[in-house]
């Protein structure tokens, strides 16, 4: 930080018409990128938009591009980034102004899915669980819904394919109902069919952007798309269901 110094360019106005506008504010010890963005919020650029809430990498709500990079800005050090620090709304989303992207398809994705192929009970369970069975889960259980896989996977950032793609935050949420040991459903033709999972190539970029450290494609993804292709693309089911007109 040069003379305790530290530059931004920030991201201002709409996608097609924005501009990046530099601030230069003073830098104190344990500054993260969000501090920043509160300062020029507060007191240099006051109709500056931007969506925030807990400041504690819980929420997920502070959600942008730094330097390139999918990430929390309440949990990016400013000492550790290359100056000027560029900051961005989120590429792979509709975008409304400023810092702020429209993140409402993450919502409707996930009530369409508890909709659909929610947690459905097992009947006459005792819900007597083992604690192995419990610990299946509780590595996706700490997605906080950012969307910063969603933001850095290409099958939605660079193609699109919102309609078709539930992306890697919602196929660890089926991930979660998958391994839960009172859970009773069959999701797998709703995974190939409306959740798209066949679209992953698995980069693992989506794992790499995750700022709860969720290993996404290795232990959600990658598990659920072996289980798709053993069901519908097997050649020795496929055999079956022909002989025996669609069971096997």
């Amino acid at each position: 930080m040069k003379n305790g110094e530290v530059t931004f360019l920030v991201f201002r106005g709409e996608r097609e018409k924005g501009i990046f506008k530099e601030y230069k504010i003073p830098y104190q010890e344990g500054m993260v990128v969000l501090d920043g963005i509160l300062y020029i919020q507060s007191k240099l650029d006051g109709d500056m938009a931007v969506r925030w809430n807990c400041k504690a990498a819980k929420c997920g709500s502070c959600a942008a591009e730094i330097n390139g990079k999918p990430s929390l800005m309440c949990k990016t050090k400013v000492k550790d980034l290359e100056q000027p620090i560029k900051v961005e709304p989120m590429r792979a989303y509709p975008h409304i102004k400023d810092l702020v992207s429209d993140t409402s398809w993450n919502m409707k994705t996930r009530r369409n899915m508890i909709q659909k192929i929610g947690f459905s009970p097992k009947k006459d369970a005792n819900w007597r669980m083992k604690d192995q069975d419990i610990e299946k889960g509780r590595e996706f259980r700490a997605c906080i819904e950012c969307g910063l896989c969603l933001d850095t996977c290409h099958v939605l950032r660079e193609h699109k394919l919102f309609e078709k793609f539930i992306g890697p935050a919602y196929l660890t949420f089926a991930a979660y109902l998958e391994t839960h040991p009172m859970d009773s459903a069959n999701r797998l033709k709703w995974l190939k069919e409306e959740g798209g999972i066949m679209y992953c190539n698995i980069t693992k970029c989506c794992t790499e952007a995750c700022p709860e450290e969720i290993h996404i494609t290795d232990n959600a993804i990658i598990p659920l798309k072996e289980r798709v292709a053993d069901e519908f693309f097997d050649p020795i089911r496929m055999i079956a269901r022909k002989i025996f007109g669609g069971k096997s």
